[in-house]
């Protein structure tokens, strides 16, 4: 019984600790520290919350002709206003190029059509309202969605979107960071990490990837990808948080908080773009969607902690001397106020980490994850 009055008094204590996390926003934060076992440093947060905008919830009729569906306006004016694009820019291109050269058989299309607001359905809701990335085959073309940041200058970085994949094979949906120096066909220029989900797999699988994932010659490179098995209960068709962890030694991905994969081989070096897209071309990656047949990415929200530089265009306004310092220079010269996105009670609003001797010791005992091995040492001692 002493050793249980013991570690409930240190289950006590810890909890204190984190209830009394002030909630602050981000102009109260001088960077942002995660919770991944390197423990990186950020400048800037951002996030798109599309949980509550049942004013602009409507799905819109698909467009048969490829060339109208191009040419389609905003699906509505969430879409239109400065908070959606100072950041994004809906994409309106295809790849006909690579039809006619006969690299790919599908004429794929994204369409602005594609990407909108739904009212959540679902038997017991966790939102009113959620935002969808639709892809849909026609007989001649493939319709798709894709959304880019307007900045290309993302400099490592931790995003993460609360999101499910819908719908029937053929279709691959996709949260990545780009950046290509050469020509559409310039393989050695990419610098990408990515995380796929391809619905022709089974719902329990995800690919991993920093590209190129092969060579010039054609052949596949294993040390570029990892195909991963979802946490139990986290499978692609529900909802969970998908998270990608960019920084200069490796790309590290999590399900709902577990790392499902790590990648140190060719990391991105440079600054680059954060990308999403629901899409087919009907080749030997995406599958070929049977005609009639869509697939969708729902995301209920986006949440991105990151450094920029400002040799490109940025949407970081903070000092990119301080955004490229060592860590520990971070923290004495810049980071006065530390803040976390994965300790808060309330996604998308930070809270602040109380003092230097209380960052170390709270993170040293991975209060991420406080909720998880609390119980599990509880039980170890009642039984």
């Amino acid at each position: 019984m002493a050793n249980l009055s013991l570690l409930l008094s240190i289950v006590l204590q810890v909890l204190g600790r984190v209830a009394c996390l002030e909630q602050v926003n981000d102009r109260q934060c001088d960077c942002y520290l995660t919770n991944d076992t390197s423990k990186n440093y950020f400048t800037t947060h951002d996030f798109f919350d599309f949980r509550a905008l049942a004013q602009y919830a409507k799905v819109p009729s698909p467009i048969t002709d490829p060339y109208d569906s191009s040419d389609a306006d905003e699906t509505s004016n969430y879409f239109l206003d400065e908070n959606w694009t100072n950041v994004w820019g809906i994409q309106r291109w295809n790849n006909s190029d690579g039809v006619d050269s006969g690299d790919v058989p599908v004429l794929l299309v994204n369409s602005p059509n594609n990407i909108y607001i739904e009212k959540n359905e679902d038997e017991d809701p966790s939102s009113e309202t959620f935002l969808t990335m639709r892809t849909l085959r026609y007989r001649h073309y493939q319709s798709a969605a894709e959304f880019e940041s307007i900045s290309k200058a993302y400099h490592f970085l931790s995003v993460r979107m609360y999101a499910r994949t819908i719908g029937a094979p053929g279709a691959v949906t996709a949260m990545f960071t780009y950046r290509n120096d050469g020509g559409a066909r310039e393989l050695t220029s990419v610098q990408e990490s990515d995380l796929e989900i391809r619905t022709m797999d089974p719902p329990d699988k995800v690919q991993y990837t920093n590209q190129p994932s092969y060579n010039l010659e054609g052949y596949d490179i294993p040390q570029s990808t990892q195909n991963a098995t979802t946490p139990k209960q986290a499978d692609w068709t529900q909802w969970s948080v998908h998270r990608m962890d960019w920084s200069p030694k490796n790309t590290t991905w999590y399900i709902d908080g577990r790392q499902v994969a790590s990648i140190a081989f060719q990391v991105p070096r440079d600054p680059s773009q954060v990308i999403f897209n629901a899409w087919s071309d009907g080749g030997e990656w995406s599958g070929n969607m049977t005609v009639g047949d869509a697939a969708y990415l729902q995301i209920q929200w986006i949440e991105i902690v990151y450094n920029s530089t400002g040799n490109e265009k940025t949407t970081d306004k903070r000092n990119d001397d301080m955004a490229r310092a060592p860590l520990n220079a971070k923290r004495d010269e810049g980071c006065q106020n530390v803040c976390s996105i994965d300790d808060t009670p309330t996604t998308g609003t930070p809270v602040l980490l109380q003092g230097a001797a209380s960052r170390i010791s709270d993170h040293i005992l991975g209060l991420g994850v406080a909720y998880v091995w609390i119980p599990l040492l509880l039980a170890t001692f009642l039984i």
